[in-house]
């Protein structure tokens, strides 16, 4: 060893004399062909056609964005002049140059190659980064592009005559390498040894003078604007001035090493001219040898400490233990030329032969290894296949520990000879032995090396953490620091941090609670705090990835933020531990440093960008300058600019290959940030998509809608592009619909959970976690439980002793001692032992609390020493079983009466969890059960018995291994059962009619339905012509598709029909009784009114309604005959007297009757009319007991309202003072209730208002668990929107109350010249600019902003350009001008309850409106005069309405649940006529196509689009999936709808029925109008 010792010491001393003599040719960057060049024409006098950069260059202080190279040795930003203007001047020239070598040169008859090409590859950008970082030590420089130029072998101009010297032989070899990023430009000048054999040309006007001219190397601005009419010459810089200084191009440098020189030469910062690199000189350096350059090389943090990786402090590669890259006193040295390692293929290149020439990849010398001990010589990386790192860590720190606590190794020994080190592969990580470290929803390959995890077939991620494809997602976290705002230091002390993604669509939302007020208006432009979570799960487009796919649930980001102009600083570091126990990603933030000064109540506005992302084995790494403006009322508009630096360190399995880009873009289309001063809570929102550099999506392309984020798709589901506009929708894994519709999947009420013995499942949303049961925990895979010894923790008494059992434990006392083990007592003859746990319930279930037996008790049997004995039996069921020492039923054991009782002195076998069919059966057995339920039979194996008969009806049939009952194995009672063992026939699928059966039979939960219809169905499948109700006895006759067929109904006592006679259609009368009779899901509607038929079918005169005991008369079409009603309690009006004239409906009539009907539903509140039709003064709500005092309109008069049991008001005296007027919360409430019809269902949207009228922090959709937070005018909070179990934690919003007036809804016009669409969305009217067809979301702006009011109805006035609305919380109609500074003016504000739908007839200066809760149109002029009403018969819920001016005629909607229509109507009322009434469900949006003279509707029952000719003809549906849309209008062949589900403005085209765009504004709440709004009358 001594002697080895002395050999390596005598080689260190040689290396330190070592010098280098330049840079070898083979050494320069890669170029020609292979590696992607373009190669320049030959000639004298060549230029490159434009070489378009992917990204602008800086050149000084301007910015470029082509380049051309030429044959003379230069480059230049411009088109080149001829030669003759140049070649024989100095510098500076009269156009941009860089010049490496400018000379007379030519390429001639193959006398060199010019090679060039931009690139961004990270091979070449981190070489120029480590250079650039060894030239200038202070610079922040990672570039994003580079230019490769290569002059291979040329030669100078010659004629002819003047070659016999020999000089034609001489060639020259050199390099120019530009890389910039977003801000600075670097020149690399490379000359390789041997490469410069001439050094001048002469100049072709003087060749019968022998003169040469030197070449000139150096860079020059060329001529620049001065004063207004004139140039001037800019500046330049020049490295040589005669032939000796040409001939130090090779023999010196300024980087340190002969023949490389480094220039910085632009800035788009101040910028006066080129700087050389700070170091120069021929340095003395080691002789080469392997020492891999990594990425801290590139890395532009390597010098603040702050920014190094806990897991990777100089960004190491992952896997190398980092002692072995250098010793810990010498300095590690890189030959200069070796290149960066981006893969962790275990290859050695083969070394090129030693001549000169272009190539793909440089040399890398073949690798030798020296022992760790010898730490006098420099230690290089250990060999790609002795990898010491084990693959995934848990702690990202030393290899995971085997069981034995033995660290397998790796490293067996070192051979000296050959420094190879040997490797003893059956030490590695195998799927066999570690496959634990996986996620659950990975899989594990196994590799030469060791192992890698790779998520399944719909999860993202890195193996370690996966996470289901297109499910949303969540963030929690924890925010912490000290920030200097101006000169105040803030400190934020582990406050909140929540952010929401939706991934299928790229949106995050952020949001930081309780941020101190200075640095919450301060960090609003610091929107890279949230942008790590778009980059994280942005929206991926084709071929590429996004960040969890990379990084997994563990990195560490260190993100320096530069503000400019006042060059503040501040630092984030974000850190991510990994998934919590809901499956969300857990991240904590950590900021320092110092940020700019923001007034408080300014805003912050962000413009879109773009980003590139570089990425290595274990980093990924970015550079961008983005810009924001700062609005004040203090400085007006400001814009600042800031750099972000940002490096995002993680594990990553070096043992697999290595896949995905090195680069990728990250496109940023939409950024929010704002501070919410009463809360203190900090929001950013930003919407991403990631993809290859420069495949964004161009404007007007035609992108599918999956990229384009214009799908439909739910939040929960992933958007699968097909060829074209086509998609599919595909819940994610975990949730289960359409994929427009999803809903959690409860793996563990379905048994689909991974759960092994021992554990119980918790169900997620969109997943679910395993937890082991009492008494077990996990084990070293992370997923079997076992047995927790509890004995080692000692908890019995001292003076007992423990026994371990599965799952338990037993404590018994010492001899002389009793008690229970956990408390023991000396014995002695008087004192009595306490009772133990067996003796406790044995007694409590031998007598109840009134002191009598309890009848049909289980009573357990304890024996002398009062515990359980093994074997217990219960005496009224005659069930035996075995039980542990704590009386828990083993499981297994128990044994039925007839059956021979168990052996309790077996040893216990394992428990195997029960089956499904156990499960399916016990829920049934028990008190869940009902009588006549079905109850599964389940074999010994717990599996399903293949025959399963109905123990009630008799049937038989056979199941899969599912239980699922096998199609056409059905039969009755009396009937021999099906031979479920024979040969399976080939299974045909189920039929409606069995479907319907089935589901009839068994409800969701695995009940049976008491007293549901059950459908007989024959052999084949298909529904019988007869059909009776089991419960009911009634029978009726049905068509193929089961549907009953009208006039065949029989009552019980009278004779079934005959269901071979003709059928007759089903009359009015009918077609109501069935609706009501049986809703959607098969069952009655409970205590809604149904109406009588005759054996004609006809309405019978007398109708009375059941649950209420009213009745009254109708007339042949149904309607009540006015004043024939009748209370429970009085007589029944005589229906057959002669009709006296009947009088019109009054609008408490119209209130009343609206209610009764179908729509009332039960509770609901129903208006009390005196015998003249009008309002009674007292009001009172029969189901709440509450009364008040009305007007004449029926509307309330306030401070009149009494609660039950109290005496009500008088309403004939005077009114007591106002308390105070009703709050927008309340009037809000109130609209949308009658809105609703007085019943909103459960999933509708009500505002839930606090005590005081404000709403509540809290929102949420019914009764669901679809909850968000809003602010103090009920406005949605961006990113709160949650469908969790637990609701969203908001903060309460109103502050204390303050005399201040409202903010003026003065008007802000959209863009003038164009075409506009204007949306109603709560408290503003919004405008949308359209662009041809295309929606330009940035121009977007708020029209009016009008607090306290709920906008529905909206309409444009082309001719006066003036915006109509109607507002149903201050029940008015309104207008203003599109005058900037407009203000609104009530046009109507008397008569109107619920005014909804709106429109204009431009040409007859008429508007026309809708009132859903007083059922009737109305009409006046465009200022409100000559009112009167349009329609007031025959109309339930009124929604849309529109007017085609052309031919005079006005349409609308009636979303009447029993019979919803489209009628029409002339402007003046006449000539009404019903256009549409079957095969629609909700139809709120209506337009109107002038192209096609069409009227067209959206509707939110049947999902469709459809369109039809006003006579009734050509009915076609256009779109048949959309969600919820609400309003609509047509332009340019492209329909437009406001859409409740998705809370966006959708757009879709006319001609391809495809979605083609969406607008989902940023305050996300309902939109209900929408309006085209254009410069001229279209």
């Amino acid at each position: 060893m001594t002697r080895n010792k002395f050999t390596i010491l005598f080689i260190q001393l040689c290396w330190t004399v070592y010098v280098v003599t330049g840079i070898h040719r083979k050494d320069i960057f890669p170029y020609g062909t292979l590696s992607g060049d373009l190669t320049l024409q030959e000639g004298d006098d060549e230029t490159s056609k434009v070489i378009v950069l992917t990204r602008p260059m800086r050149f000084y202080e301007a910015s470029f964005s082509s380049l051309y190279v030429a044959t003379n040795g230069i480059i230049s930003t411009q088109d080149l002049p001829m030669e003759k203007q140049y070649v024989d001047d100095g510098l500076p020239t009269d156009f941009p140059v860089i010049a490496p070598f400018l000379a007379d040169l030519d390429t001639s008859n193959g006398r060199g190659t010019i090679y060039y090409r931009q690139t961004e590859s990270p091979t070449i950008l981190n070489r120029v980064a480590m250079e650039v970082h060894r030239g200038f030590p202070d610079a922040r420089f990672t570039p994003t592009h580079a230019v490769v130029v290569t002059w291979e072998n040329v030669g100078a101009y010659e004629e002819g005559s003047r070659s016999s010297d020999g000089s034609s032989n001489r060639v020259n070899t050199f390099q120019a390498v530009l890389a910039y990023d977003e801000t600075d430009t670097y020149g690399l000048l490379l000359y390789p040894e041997g490469g410069l054999n001439f050094f001048g040309t002469r100049p072709k006007e003087s060749y019968n003078v022998e003169i040469e001219l030197p070449a000139r190397v150096g860079f020059s601005r060329g001529e620049v604007s001065f004063l207004f009419f004139s140039r001037q010459e800019g500046p330049f810089y020049s490295i040589t001035t005669n032939e000796q200084s040409v001939k130090n191009l090779y023999q010196v440098g300024n980087t340190g090493l002969p023949g490389v020189w480094l220039f910085h030469i632009g800035s788009s910062y101040s910028f006066d001219n080129v700087i050389p690199a700070a170091v120069g000189g021929v340095l003395a350096t080691p002789p080469p040898f392997d020492a891999e350059a990594t990425t801290p090389e590139y890395s532009e943090y390597s010098d603040y400490p702050e920014f190094q990786s806990p897991t990777l402090p100089e960004f190491v590669e992952a896997g190398a233990d980092p002692s072995l890259l250098q010793s810990p006193d010498q300095p590690q040295v890189q030959l200069y030329g070796e290149e960066v390692p981006l893969t962790a293929s275990p290859e050695t290149p083969e070394s090129p032969n030693s001549e000169s020439g272009p190539r793909q990849h440089p040399a890398i010398p073949e690798p030798r290894n020296l022992p760790p001990e010898h730490s006098g010589l420099p230690q290089r990386p250990v060999p790609e296949h002795t990898i010491l790192e084990l693959f995934p860590t848990r702690d990202g720190g030393s290899p995971r520990h085997s069981p034995k606590d033995q660290v397998d190794s790796v490293v067996q020994g070192v051979d000296l000879d050959t420094g190879v080190i040997q490797y003893n592969g059956g030490s590695k990580e195998t799927c066999e032995r570690f496959s634990q470290q996986c996620s659950q929803n990975a899989y594990c390959s196994d590799y030469a090396t060791g192992l890698c995890c790779h998520c399944r077939s719909g999860f993202y991620g890195n193996g370690q953490h996966c996470l289901p494809s297109g499910a949303p997602h969540r963030v929690n976290g924890k925010v912490n620091g000290v920030v200097l705002v101006g000169s105040t230091p803030v400190e934020i002390n582990n406050v909140d941090l929540h952010a929401y993604v939706v991934v299928s669509d790229g949106r995050a939302y952020t949001a930081i609670s309780e941020v101190p007020e200075p640095a919450g208006w301060a960090l609003m432009p610091v929107a890279p705090v949230g942008g790590l979570f778009g980059w994280l799960f942005a929206l991926e487009l084709p071929n590429s990835q996004n960040g969890f796919t990379i990084t997994g649930a563990e990195f560490t980001r260190h993100a320096d933020v530069t503000f400019y102009p006042g060059n503040e600083r501040l630092s984030i570091v974000q850190t991510a531990k990994g998934l919590d126990a809901e499956n969300y990603l857990s991240v904590d933030t950590k900021l320092s440093g110092s940020v700019p000064f923001i007034p408080p109540g300014a805003t912050v506005q962000m413009e879109p960008f773009k980003v590139t992302f570089q990425y290595y084995p274990s980093v990924t790494t970015s550079i961008s300058v983005r810009e924001f403006t700062v609005v004040s009322a203090e400085s007006g508009a400001e814009t600042f600019s800031f750099q972000l630096r940002q490096n995002i360190t993680h594990n990553y399995c070096r043992h697999g290959p290595r896949s995905g880009p090195e680069t990728l873009e990250l496109s940023v289309e939409r950024v929010f940030a704002m501070f919410v001063k009463e809360e203190r809570i900090l929001r950013y929102a930003i919407t991403n998509k990631i993809g290859p550099v420069g495949a964004g999506i161009p404007d007007g392309g035609e992108v599918n809608p999956c990229y384009a984020g214009t799908h439909d798709c739910d939040t929960t589901a992933q958007c699968i592009p097909g060829e074209g506009q086509n998609f599919q929708c595909q819940c994610a894994t975990g949730y289960r619909g359409d994929g427009r519709n999803c809903y959690d999947i409860d793996e563990c009420a379905e048994h689909l959970s991974s759960c092994a013995a021992h554990s119980q499942c918790e169900n997620l949303q969109g997943s679910h976690r395993c937890l082991c049961q009492p008494g077990y925990e996990f084990g070293f895979d992370g997923r079997t439980c076992i047995d927790v010894d509890e004995c080692r923790s000692q908890p019995c008494h001292a003076q007992a002793s423990c026994t371990n059992s599965l799952g338990s434990f037993h404590c018994q006392c010492q001899a002389g001692y009793h008690g229970n083990g956990f408390q023991c007592h000396p014995q002695s003859g008087g004192s009595e032992r306490p009772k133990t746990h067996c003796e406790r319930h044995r007694d409590s279930a031998q007598t109840s609390q009134d002191g009598f037996s309890l009848v049909g008790a289980f009573v357990p049997e304890c024996d002398e020493a009062g515990q359980y004995r093994p074997l217990q039996c219960h005496g009224s069921t005659g069930h035996c079983w075995c039980v542990d020492v704590q009386g828990q039923e083993r499981a297994g054991t128990r044994a039925p009466p007839s059956s021979p009782r168990p052996n309790c002195n077996e040893p216990v076998r394992p428990e195997r969890p029960r089956t499904q069919c156990e499960h399916h059966r016990d829920s049934l057995q028990g008190s869940h059960g009902g009588v006549g339920a079905f109850v599964p039979q389940c074999d010994e194996a717990g599996q399903y018995r293949p025959l399963q008969c109905h123990g009630s009806s008799g049937h038989c049939w056979c199941v899969d291994v599912q239980g699922q009952e096998r199609a056409g194995t059905r039969t009755l009672p009396g009937t021999p059962p099906t031979n479920c063992d024979g040969p399976e026939r080939p299974e045909r699928p189920e039929t409606q009619c069995e479907r319907h059966r089935d589901g009839a039979q068994t409800s969701q939960d695995g009940f049976s339905l008491v007293g549901a219809f059950v459908p007989e169905c024959d052999e084949a499948g298909q529904y019988r012509p007869l059909q009776c109700h089991g419960s009911t006895g009634h029978c009726w006759c049905v068509d193929v598709q089961g549907q009953e067929r009208a006039g065949t109904r029989a009552p019980p006592s009278s004779p079934r029909p005959n269901c071979n006679e003709p059928e007759r259609p089903k009359t009015q009368c009918e077609r109501h009784r069935d609706s009501v009779q049986g809703s959607q899901d098969g069952f009655p509607i409970v205590g809604a009114f149904v109406p009588q038929c005759d054996e004609a079918g006809q309405y019978r005169p007398l109708q009375c309604h059941g649950s209420t005991g009213h009745c009254w008369c109708v007339d042949v079409q149904g309607q009540e005959r006015a004043g024939t009603r009748a209370p429970p309690s009085s007589p029944r009006p005589n229906c057959n007297k002669p009709v006296r004239p009947e009088r019109p409906r009054t609008q408490c009539e119209h209130h009343r009757d609206s209610l009764q009907g179908s729509h009332g539903g039960v509770g609901a509140f129903v208006p009390q009319c005196d015998e003249a039709g009008q309002y009674r003064p007292l009001q009172c709500h029969g189901s709440s007991g509450h009364c008040w005092c009305v007007d004449v309109q029926g509307q309330e008069r306030a401070g009149t309202r009494t609660s039950a049991g109290t005496p009500p008001t008088n309403c004939d005296g005077p009114v007591p003072p106002t308390q105070r007027p009703e709050t927008v919360c309340e009037r809000w409430r109130a609209s949308l209730i009658e809105h609703y019809g007085s019943q909103p269902d459960p999933h509708h949207y009500l505002p839930q208002c606090d005590s005081a009228g404000e709403f509540n922090p809290v929102q949420c959709y019914g009764d669901s668990s679809y909850c968000w937070c809003v602010d103090k005018d009920g406005r949605e909070v961006p990113g709160t929107r949650a469908n969790d179990a637990v609701k969203p934690a908001c903060i309460p919003t109103v502050a204390p109350p303050t005399q201040r007036p409202l903010p003026r809804p003065d008007v802000t016009p959209p863009p003038t010249g164009g075409v506009s669409l204007l949306y109603a969305q709560g408290q503003q009217i919004g405008a949308l600019p359209l662009t041809g067809t295309r929606m330009d979301k940035d121009k977007s702006s708020v029209l009016l902003q009008l607090h306290g009011s709920i906008v529905v109805g909206v309409a444009h006035d082309c001719l006066e350009r003036k915006v109509y609305w109607t507002d149903i919380a201050g029940r008015t109609i309104n207008r203003a001008g599109l005058a900037a500074g407009s203000e609104p003016e009530v046009l109507i504000n008397t008569g109107l309850t619920s005014p909804e739908g709106l429109a204009l007839d431009v040409v007859r200066r008429r508007m026309f409106w809708v009132d859903s809760t007083m059922d009737k149109i109305e009409t006046s002029n465009l200022d409100g005069t000559g009112r009167r009403v349009l329609i007031d018969k025959d109309l339930v819920n009124p929604r849309a309405i529109i007017v085609d001016s052309s031919s005079g005629t006005v349409y609308w909607t009636d979303w009447n649940r029993e019979a919803p229509k489209i009628e029409g109507a002339s402007v003046d009322g006449q000539n009404r006529k019903v256009l549409v009434q079957e095969g629609i469900g909700l139809p709120n949006a209506l337009t109107f196509n002038p192209a096609s003279r069409q009227v067209c509707w959206g509707d939110a029952g049947t999902k469709r689009l459809e369109c039809i000719s006003p006579d009734g003809t050509g009915r076609q549906v256009i779109h048949s999936g959309l969600n919820y849309p609400f309003a609509m209008v047509f332009h340019a062949n492209h329909f437009y709808y406001t859409d409740w589900r998705r809370d966006a403005i959708i757009g879709m085209s006319r001609g391809t029925s495809q979605f083609t765009d969406d607008y989902l504004p940023e305050q996300r709440s309902h939109l209900y109008g929408i309006a085209l709004a254009s410069p001229n009358c279209l």
